[in-house]
């Protein structure tokens, strides 16, 4: 059958029927069903479009599923402690899960622990990563939320622990979700917390851009793709919808403050218990939400009104509108790369253990011999001296002696090109 473009991927707190379910967000047919344990709330992820990855209710472990195999879990990731939330880069390069009050940080082609970020004084209840993977933002029950810069979280230097880029400490009480939007560092991040209020800032310079005040505690929060609307989902059932263009929240943005509507003109009513979890169809047109109520519903953002309830047989603890990978409906497809056995500890010195070479940016740079860059640097430079010499007349021996040496740098250079390319593949099909 062929892939329908999105899927509403769903898990809850119960283990009755299966782990984690598919949906088509369209027609509401039931399409895949993986069973095996039971997920946590915000550690749902599809990791580079081959694995499906959640958390074990409670428990110290990762479970997952190969994305077309739904039969039985295929491996788990034993972790330091309970994961309370999980995230991957969009480039399935880096995994990230937060581990009491610790972000553990994975590099998945090795499963070597690269980092451990500990400034939160309480538990991490959420991270996300920017959509270009050059940050991630957490948020923790200390009501702080902390935007790291992944570079500086991947040094070399162990001694030196990482800091964030910007703390946000705005809020008064523990942060129960957070959303990044679009555009890479110049993102900009939602944060929900139980002091009833919905915060919004810019990733890039720590700015406070909004503040969304509501009569009932905020447990879930997201952006639509223009993020034209903010939806928020409370510890009641209600679903409330912030405009972030009109004129209203245009001043209400230079106060850092703005009170939700008390009509319910902008209030989606169906749930019963607290919204657990929220999500927007990539046209903006269709809203997911998941509850404790049991139920997971798709709304028509325009007309407020639920056009489909998906039943479950527990809490929902996850819900999402995701891009349905290609080889989700694939039975003979495999995984590019298969995953790797992933490190509980940062080691400082692992490569002298096994054996294994792991590439990172900046590592052992070469004095004796310049860099790749470099090369082309200089490469440049002797092409543009000699373009200027044949341009005065002044060629002769001198421009086919730079000639020739030219044509051998470019040699020596594509011969470098090609070592790096041919490591590049070892490093990424060798067998675990």
């Amino acid at each position: 059958m062929a892939a329908p473009l999105e899927v509403v991927v769903s898990s809850d707190a119960s283990s009755q029927l299966w782990n984690v379910s598919v949906f088509d967000v369209h027609s509401g047919s039931s399409l895949l069903s993986y069973r095996g344990g039971n997920s946590s709330a915000r550690t749902l992820c599809l990791l580079n479009g081959q694995y499906l990855l959640s958390a074990q209710l409670a428990k110290n472990f990762i479970n997952v599923w190969e994305i077309h195999r739904k039969e039985q879990l295929q491996q788990k990731i034993v972790c330091p402690g309970v994961v309370t939330c999980i995230s991957a880069s969009a480039d399935g390069v880096f995994l990230a899960a937060g581990v009491a009050e610790a972000v553990y940080l994975w590099e998945v082609s090795t499963g070597k622990l690269l980092s451990v970020v500990t400034r939160h004084y309480q538990d991490v209840t959420c991270v996300k990563f920017t959509d270009d993977g050059s940050h991630f933002v957490s948020g923790g029950k200390d009501s702080v939320v902390l935007v790291w810069s992944l570079s500086s979280v991947i040094q070399v230097d162990l001694s030196h622990a990482p800091e964030p880029r910007h703390i946000l400490s705005r809020h008064s009480l523990p942060i129960t979700d957070l959303h990044c939007g679009m555009m890479g560092a110049q993102a900009r991040v939602a944060t929900a917390s139980l002091d009833q209020t919905v915060k919004l800032w810019e990733v890039s310079s720590g700015e406070l851009l909004l503040s969304v005040l509501f009569d009932a505690e905020i447990m879930s929060v997201t952006l639509d793709p223009c993020e034209h609307f903010l939806f928020c989902g409370a510890s009641d059932g209600n679903i409330f919808q912030v405009p972030l263009c009109n004129q209203g929240a245009a001043a209400a943005a230079a106060e850092k403050s703005l009170q939700c509507d008390a009509d319910g003109k902008r209030t989606f009513k169906g749930h019963r218990k607290m919204v657990t979890c929220l999500s927007v169809s990539m046209d903006g047109t269709l809203l997911v939400s998941g509850s404790h109520d049991e139920s997971v519903r798709v709304w028509d953002v325009q007309s407020k009104q639920c056009v489909r309830c998906f039943a479950h047989k527990g809490p929902v603890t996850n819900a999402t509108i995701a891009v349905a990978p290609a080889n989700m409906f694939l039975p003979d497809s495999r995984p590019s790369v298969p995953l790797p056995r992933f490190s509980r500890h940062q080691l400082e010195s692992d490569g002298e253990q096994s054996g294994d070479v792991c590439v990172r940016l900046g590592l052992h740079a070469q004095e004796e011999e310049p860099a790749y860059l470099q090369k082309a640097d200089r490469l440049s430079c002797l092409l543009n001296r000699v373009s200027e010499q044949l341009l005065v007349g002044d060629g002769g021996d001198y421009g086919k002696a730079r000639v020739a040496e030219l044509e051998e740098e470019v040699q020596t250079l594509k011969k470098v090109n090609k070592d790096l390319y041919d490591f590049s593949s070892q490093l990424l099909t060798k067998a675990t």
